[in-house]
Parts: structure tokens; C-alpha cells; sequence
């Protein structure tokens, strides 16, 4: 009788998520995975040749984090009925490429492995959820309405640039904002729109293909302390402090329920496997939170689906690394960002109001105008300072409001 209910119960929950499946999730999951492979597979292959690595040590680095952050993006999702999307650090990535000179690739390494064991150890205890309690929703909105901000002016700038390609998509997505009908997806017509634009006024540049599987190494390690001051507490503050904040704020703030501690967690657990693989520590995805947890990507209970898609394609990106890298140059980056800034755009709109029409709006002010200057102090970037000037601006001109705020948390 207990297996008949078991199995019942299974069979319950795959029907509900298949009830799910819908057409906007799948153009959501199609422009996260597009955006992933060209927008930040470059800068890994750049990063990875500051670093002077070997042709082995990079395919390790890009499968396993790849690879780990697909199979946590299904499980959690699928657990959680939410989409989160787990990648990697971009900060932490560029923050890596400027230590080449003072560091080896081996305390790089092990200092990785730090930040992720930590990552756990603060799981458990519970900081992750203490953070995102204690730092007020407008702030956090307005700090992730600054970051994403540039996606929307280079989806004004592309289209300005490439009338053809990037002009094609944007009406495209238009029309689809005109139709509002939930099976006429606008980032879809603006994909395949933008597609047959490329086609058609041969923007597209053939590149040869390097077809080769990636080759999985363990590295060597060392650990030092200077190597844990200056790369794993940096490491720890880009992932929590950011990736937490902006990724995880973002969901909150759609309503979801988001299972915080557990997903620091599990994001420690990615970031060690990463490390004894070459790789750094896992995050939420900023930019994919903000296109697969978007109105764009359907309704909100079913935005799940956008996620396993997208994870479902970067399992492939984790697999065909190197033929992927020789893609790159195929598209034009016009296309890219266009799609990436359509994607974007009702996440922004959100973000934006929920930061200024609520209380603590000069805090969000702030936060957003500092999040919108792409600048580094101390290794970390603007986002994370976003954060701290917008509290100290609301300590200081909101102060009634704030300290309301926390008692109340």
C-alpha cells in the first residue's frame, strides 16, 4: 500500500510538471543558453589566457563549472518548482585574471577550494538567509536595477548600430508586446526575427569548428595564506554578498519562496567540486535570474521550465566546449545583445519598481546610481559597494525608515 501511494505521488508530480511546459519558458531558456555561450565564454577563454593555462586546464575549467552548475540548476528547480540558476562568478573570474602575477595557478586552486567549503560552513549556519533578511528589498532592487542596467542601453546602442539585425528584433518584440498572447512569446519573435535578419543580410561570419570533448583534469594545489586572504574571502564576498544578494533578491522579490540557506549550500558544494577541478565558485546567475525568472518567461509558477531548458543546453555547452569556443564568431554581437537586453527589460521594470515606489527610495537611488558604474575598489566591483552606499545613504537621510525595517526583520 505504501509503494501504490509512493508511486502515486510520483506519478502526481511528473504529470504537474509537464502541465507546466509552455512556449515562453522555452524561448526564456533559449536566450539565457544563447547569452551564456556568447556572452561570457569569451571572457573565460580571455581570462584563462591571462592565466597562461594550458589547452587542458582550460577545457577542465569551463566543462566542470558548466557542467556542475546544469545538473544543481535541474535538481533544484525541479525540487523547488523555481528557476535557479546555478553558473559561476563573473567577478570572481575577472578578479582571478588580475592576480596572474602574484599568484600561481596551484593557490589559485586551492584557494577556490577554501572559498567553497566555506560557502558551505555559512550555509549551514544560516548567514545566507540573515543577509538577505537584514538588507531591505528596494535597496537590493535598486543595486540590481544599477547592474543590469547596462544590458538595456546596449540593446538601445545595438540597435542604433545594426538597424538591420537589431531594428529586426526589436519590432519583432513589439509585436509580440502588441499580441500579448502568452503563446506568442515577444522574445521569440524578436529571436527568430533577429535570426532570419542575420540570415538574410549575411551578418553571420564562417569560422571552422574545432570538434574535440574537453579533457577533465585535477590540478595541482597549494594553499597559502595570503593566497586565502586575497582570493578566498574576496571569492566568498563576490558569491554571497553578490551573487545571494542579486540573484536570490531578484526571486524574492517575484514572490518566490526561495529555500536560501539550502541553495548556499548547495552552491558551496559546486564551488568546491569546481575547485578540485580547475574551476571557481558557483553562483546564481544575475543575468539568468533576470531572464528565466522574468514575466517574459511565463507564468510564475511554471517559470521553472525556462531554467531546466537553458540547463538542459548548457549541459551541452559543458560537453562541447571547445566547438562551442569556435562558434563565437559566427554571430554578430549585435544579435547577442539585443536579445539579451529584450530578455532583460521587464526584469529591469520590475527591479525599478520595486526600488523607487515603496520606502527607502533615496537608498535605492544611490544604490542604483553606484551599481550603474562599472568600476572596482579593493578587487570587488561596483555591486557590492552599491549595496553599502545605499545603506549608509538611508542611515543617513532615512533613518526612521531603515531602522524600522530591521526591527521588524
Amino acid at each position: 500500500m505504501q509503494t501504490t501511494t509512493a508511486q502515486t505521488a510520483i506519478a502526481g508530480a511528473r504529470s504537474k510538471i509537464w502541465r507546466d511546459f509552455n512556449t515562453a519558458a522555452i524561448w526564456a531558456g533559449l536566450t539565457a543558453f544563447v547569452w551564456y555561450a556568447f556572452g561570457t565564454v569569451p571572457l573565460h577563454i580571455a581570462v584563462s589566457q591571462q592565466l597562461h593555462l594550458s589547452a587542458a586546464q582550460t577545457s577542465s575549467w569551463i566543462f566542470i563549472i558548466w557542467f556542475t552548475g546544469a545538473l544543481s540548476s535541474v535538481a533544484l528547480s525541479i525540487y523547488y518548482r523555481q528557476p535557479l540558476p546555478i553558473t559561476w562568478t563573473i567577478p570572481g573570474l575577472i578578479y582571478l585574471g588580475t592576480l596572474t602575477d602574484r599568484f600561481s595557478y596551484a593557490e589559485l586552486v586551492g584557494a577556490n577550494l577554501i572559498a567553497g567549503a566555506l560557502i558551505v560552513v555559512l550555509g549551514f549556519l544560516g548567514v545566507g538567509a540573515h543577509i538577505m533578511r537584514w538588507l531591505p528589498l528596494p535597496i537590493v532592487m535598486g543595486m540590481f536595477a544599477g547592474s543590469i542596467l547596462g544590458y538595456v542601453t546596449r540593446l538601445v546602442s545595438a540597435t542604433v548600430e545594426d538597424i538591420i539585425v537589431a531594428g529586426s528584433a526589436v519590432a519583432a518584440y513589439l509585436v509580440g508586446r502588441l499580441i500579448a498572447n502568452p503563446r506568442v512569446p515577444p522574445v521569440g519573435l524578436a529571436m527568430a526575427a533577429g535570426g532570419v535578419a542575420v540570415y538574410v543580410a549575411e551578418r553571420f561570419t564562417p569560422a571552422s569548428i574545432a570538434w574535440s570533448l574537453p579533457i577533465v583534469t585535477v590540478p595541482e594545489m597549494s594553499f597559502s595564506l595570503p593566497a586565502v586572504l586575497a582570493v578566498s574571502v574576496p571569492m566568498l564576498v563576490l558569491a554571497m554578498g553578490l551573487g545571494n544578494v542579486q540573484g536570490l533578491g531578484f526571486l524574492l522579490a517575484q514572490g518566490y519562496r526561495v529555500p536560501v540557506n539550502r541553495t548556499t549550500i548547495a552552491l558551496g558544494v559546486n564551488s568546491i567540486i569546481n575547485a578540485l577541478f580547475g574551476g571557481h565558485p558557483a553562483i546564481v546567475a544575475r543575468t539568468g535570474v533576470a531572464i528565466l525568472a522574468s514575466p517574459e518567461a511565463g507564468p510564475l509558477a511554471s517559470r521553472y521550465w525556462a531554467n531546466l531548458i537553458a540547463a538542459a543546453l548548457t549541459l551541452f555547452l559543458a560537453v562541447a566546449a571547445m566547438p562551442v569556443a569556435s562558434l563565437l564568431g559566427i554571430l554578430p554581437k549585435s544579435y547577442i545583445f539585443v536579445l539579451a537586453g529584450l530578455a532583460i527589460i521587464s526584469s529591469f521594470q520590475d527591479a525599478v519598481t520595486k526600488a523607487f515606489t515603496e520606502h527607502l527610495r533615496f537608498g535605492a537611488v544611490v544604490a542604483f546610481a553606484v551599481a550603474a558604474t562599472p568600476f572596482a575598489f579593493a578587487g570587488i566591483t561596483s555591486a557590492f559597494w552599491a549595496v553599502v552606499a545605499g545603506l549608509v545613504a538611508s542611515l543617513l537621510t532615512e533613518r526612521a525608515q531603515i531602522l524600522q525595517h530591521w526591527q521588524i526583520k
